[in-house]
């Protein structure tokens, strides 16, 4: 894979604004932008400075603009870049673009920016995928774990492991070199103890991708619970907004309704469900239909029924259909203005967390956006936790984890140097392909078609 030509393309969003940004990147980028401005000779001029002139096809002034300029090897790609801001308006963005190519620069592919940055090495391959997990990120969550991985916490992490592994990899290749003399260089307990440290590592990054996932797209929370239990005037009262329409008449909800929802930092995707009972039309058919269907799909599920309506044994059986093994369950008493404290008590299933509200009088709405929030991240999210958000990088984890635990098999049940030699580097090529020691075309290709044009 070459980058011999220089790329141009818009890195401001699509339309109509104040300001578009045009970036080129490559070893002619300077030279290029230098023949279409009019003002300082660029090629002259520092790194990192800013220049104000015209931009000109032949006679024809197209803009008043400000280049940046950014000389190898101090740039993002580490090639020379730059970048013009001209006027936001789409025929001016068009007008120098296609000058720009009629100088000699190629329009840029989906990422390519950040695919140079990477095989010039100023990004490992995690890094540059979390550039585009910072540009999607919306949440205070979601930016967070993508500004930790773009600093390099989880690829220093993966480096580490890495290179013990490397060690242990040399010494055993040293041992083939002496095979007639049969001595072992790589100490097997040494061996085994750092396995067992490697797979608690993989382990703890396994299990933070469910957590780290839900971050990246959002929580999917099932609003459920009979007809009339008030689940649309809930869903109102914690978006604090009109959103679902409330009616005293059971069966109003016919559709879900999906509205997001941020608490502390985190996304919830609210979804408002048709209230679960036997069905009076075919349209109430799909409606509870699609309940069960999202429920399955939740992440977290909230129950609500009517305090004074409901009995416990009619509760209680609610919770048994919908509990879902691994699935966090809140149950949520609504109407609690109607019924007197000390007259209600309920013993819930293990694992179900419970909360009284008055969904109409928004009684203790904010209790229960805290009670999401601690059922659904709890102390599991700090500012240096690792967290796994991409499904490519936990499958590679799970491979090393399969490669490893033939490597600790053919310690514990002695096997030729040249064997566990052989399992140590499929684990060391699993764990390259997360940051990119190891990679293909087809891969690199896979991942960076998925960034937007300009980035």
């Amino acid at each position: 894979m070459t980058a011999d030509h220089t790329i141009v393309a818009l890195s401001t969003p699509t339309g109509i604004g104040a300001i578009g940004v045009i970036r080129l990147s490559g070893k002619d980028a300077i030279h290029i932008a230098n023949a279409v401005f009019a003002g300082k000779d660029l090629t002259k001029q520092e790194s990192h400075t800013l220049h104000f002139g015209l931009i000109k096809d032949g006679d024809v002034v197209i803009d008043e603009v400000v280049v940046s300029l950014f000389v190898a090897p101090k740039s993002y790609t580490k090639e020379n870049v730059v970048e013009i801001s001209c006027h936001g308006s789409n025929f001016i963005i068009q007008q120098i673009i296609s000058l720009l190519i009629r100088k000699g620069a190629h329009a840029a592919k989906p990422g390519e920016f950040t695919l140079r940055a990477f095989l010039n090495g100023s990004l490992d391959l995690s890094q540059a995928e979390a550039v585009a997990d910072l540009i999607a990120s919306d949440s205070q969550a979601a930016h967070q774990v993508a500004m930790n991985q773009l600093r390099g916490g989880f690829s220093n992490e993966l480096n580490e492991l890495r290179e013990q592994l490397i060690h242990f990899a040399s010494m055993i290749e040293l041992e083939l070199d002496f095979a007639e003399e049969d001595v072992e260089f790589a100490n097997r307990d040494q061996l085994q103890a750092l396995i067992t440290r490697i797979k608690v590592v993989i382990s703890k990054l396994i299990r933070s991708f469910e957590l780290g996932n839900v971050i990246k797209q959002g929580i999917n929370t099932v609003i459920a619970g009979r007809p009339n239990a008030g689940k649309s005037t809930l869903l109102n009262a914690l978006l604090n907004e009109e959103r679902a329409i409330v009616s005293s008449i059971a069966g109003t909800t016919r559709d879900t309704i999906e509205e997001l929802l941020n608490i502390n930092g985190i996304n919830f995707r609210m979804i408002d469900t048709a209230g679960i009972r036997e069905a009076q039309d075919a349209i109430e058919v799909i409606g509870v239909e699609k309940t069960m269907e999202k429920i399955s799909q939740s992440a977290l599920l909230v129950y609500l029924f009517d305090a004074a309506e409901l009995s416990v044994s009619e509760i209680l059986s609610d919770i048994a259909r919908l509990q879902k093994p691994g699935v966090p369950f809140v149950a949520v008493a609504n109407k609690m203005d109607l019924v007197a404290q000390d007259a209600f008590s309920l013993a819930l299933p293990e694992g179900v967390q419970f909360i009284s509200i008055s969904a109409k009088e928004k009684s203790h709405i904010e209790d229960l956006k805290d009670l999401l929030y601690e059922v659904a991240v709890g102390d599991q999210l700090t500012e240096n936790h690792t967290m796994v958000t991409n499904i490519r990088h936990v499958e590679a984890l799970q491979r090393t984890q399969e490669a490893l635990a033939q490597v600790e098999q053919g310690v514990v049940n002695p096997v030729t140097s040249d064997f566990l030699a052989m399992d140590i580097k499929q684990a060391l090529h699993y764990l390259g392909e997360i940051t990119g020691q190891v990679t293909t075309d087809d891969l690199l290709e896979n991942i960076f078609s998925k960034f937007c044009i300009g980035k």
